[in-house]
């Protein structure tokens, strides 16, 4: 399905229980509706679920010009609006998360759930692939992501953005979101793996400090995808949670 927001055709997918509260997921940098479905799908008896492509990813339009972080915020909010979405409960990885942060601390958000997600300037690593790969090899039911990870995890995402998404990816990196982040309310758990070399495991103690109702799971020996690699534990963390 597709919905226009600012002049952008962003297309997302919505299905489960619709009487339900609505979980909306939110992907990382370079990467689409797929990489969030096996979390989501388990949901989708008891919640209402929301997946979007991430304008300027899968299916969704790109932004007409560079977007920062705030951008994306309303872009979503008045997504949420025409889709008659109140206090959702957001779960973001990485890229996801961040807006997913930046939306909390000015918007009604029942709950929120954080992978790996950076809120201040960080120094890209981006040797993730080989690892990240073995991991997914052995979780059951994702061998259909190896060959979109095999091109989009660890990939240059500078290198291969368009000009417009490179000024985004740009502005995104170097923003600090920490004032922001001290005005959330919702109860938040955050997900990192001890071997997360974009968004190093401190990040999320941090997090917790800053946010009034939150706590840390870590997940040993995994990277930053660390939300698929250990992914039934991952879903017995959210039921918990939920």
């Amino acid at each position: 399905m597709q919905i226009k927001v600012k002049d952008v055709n962003i297309n997302y997918v919505m299905y489960g229980n619709q009487t339900s509260d609505t979980i909306v997921y939110l992907h990382g940098w370079g990467q689409n509706i797929d990489m969030m479905k096996p979390i989501a799908d388990p949901f989708s008896k008891e919640f209402n679920i929301l997946i979007i492509d991430i304008p300027g990813y899968g299916l969704s339009d790109e932004p007409k010009y560079p977007w920062t972080c705030y951008d994306y915020v309303e872009c979503f909010k008045e997504m949420f609006d025409q889709l008659h979405i109140d206090n959702p409960i957001l779960i973001g990885h990485s890229f996801g998360g961040k807006i997913s942060l930046l939306y909390a601390s000015k918007y009604p958000v029942k709950k929120m759930v954080l992978f790996g997600s950076p809120f201040k300037k960080e120094v890209q690593k981006l040797s993730l692939k080989v690892r990240v790969l073995k991991k997914l090899k052995k979780v059951p039911g994702l061998n259909k992501l190896e060959g979109f990870a095999k091109k989009h995890i660890g990939s240059d995402d500078y290198r291969h953005a368009s000009d417009t998404m490179r000024k985004i990816l740009v502005e995104t990196v170097n923003l600090d979101i920490t004032e922001e982040v001290k005005k959330i309310k919702c109860p938040t758990l955050i997900v990192w793996g001890t071997l997360d070399e974009a968004v190093p495991l401190a990040r999320a103690y941090e997090l917790e400090k800053l946010i009034k109702d939150a706590g840390v799971v870590v997940y040993e020996n995994c990277t930053h995808y660390a939300y698929l690699e250990n992914l039934n534990q991952t879903i017995n963390v959210l039921w918990n949670f939920l």
